[in-house]
């Protein structure tokens, strides 16, 4: 597994020391407004509360804008879900199942990969997110934990959400998901910001609220943390 993670680390070109203006990844437009500088800075470490389909959306215009992504110990998330939330799939690494090497995994792929989302981080130890947090540091990329990470730059999260795609009888499909982002962390820089997005919107990506949305809502989610899945949504599988 260490090796996969080393070869993938290794597998594109060495990252260059980063110009000013490469300093922030950029993000989708409809969460910009939300972000120091407007997307995901090199060097940090931006923990999101347990929904896989803001990760996936953070990621996805700097993947499309040529940089590379990991995803460790995701088994659930797969090509389709990715591709559909605007990840170049040429340029993102999957470890669904790191096991026991989830630590030296990640610190491999912070040395080679820009952005590196990481789950499972629960039960890792105060010095294991300090050395992944000084590893991204180091090497200028971006680590993204999954719930819970005491320290970090950035916490994002989905504060509340509703489904929208079924008719007034109960047909129809899942279609997008209105929900309410915010972001909290250390520094004055965006701390209590807040935005409404459609996450995920009617294609896969993460798209702007522009008006009402044509079709009834079914369900609802509350809470910083918490997303789940909804039945016919999108289709999700595992791959590698």
């Amino acid at each position: 597994m260490l090796g996969r993670a080393t070869r993938a680390s290794e597998g594109h070109r060495a990252r260059a020391a980063p110009t000013d203006g490469e300093r922030v990844l950029p993000v989708a437009a409809p969460l910009r407004s939300v972000l120091p500088g407007g997307g995901l800075r090199r060097g940090s470490t931006v923990a999101v509360r347990s929904s896989t389909s803001l990760l996936l959306g953070l990621v996805a215009e700097a993947s499309a804008g040529g940089a590379w992504c990991a995803l460790v110990g995701m088994p659930t998330v797969g090509l389709v879900a990715a591709e559909e939330a605007g990840l170049v799939l040429a340029r993102v690494a999957l470890v669904p199942r790191p096991g026991a090497d989830l630590v030296a995994v990640t610190a491999a792929l912070l040395d080679g990969v820009d952005l590196v989302a990481v789950a499972g981080v629960g039960r890792l130890r105060a010095g294991d997110r300090q050395r992944l947090a000084a590893r991204a540091r180091h090497r200028g990329a971006v680590l993204l934990p999954v719930g819970r990470w005491p320290g970090a730059d950035l916490e994002v999260g989905t504060a509340a959400g509703q489904w929208h795609g079924l008719a007034g009888g109960g047909a129809g499909r899942l279609r997008c998901r209105r929900a309410r982002v915010r972001v909290g962390g250390r520094g004055a820089a965006h701390r209590g910001r807040a935005v409404s997005v459609l996450l995920p919107g009617p294609g896969g990506a993460v798209a702007g609220v522009g008006g009402s949305v044509a079709v009834g809502s079914v369900a609802r989610t509350a809470g910083f943390a918490g997303e789940a899945a909804a039945p016919g949504s999108r289709a999700v599988r595992e791959a590698g």
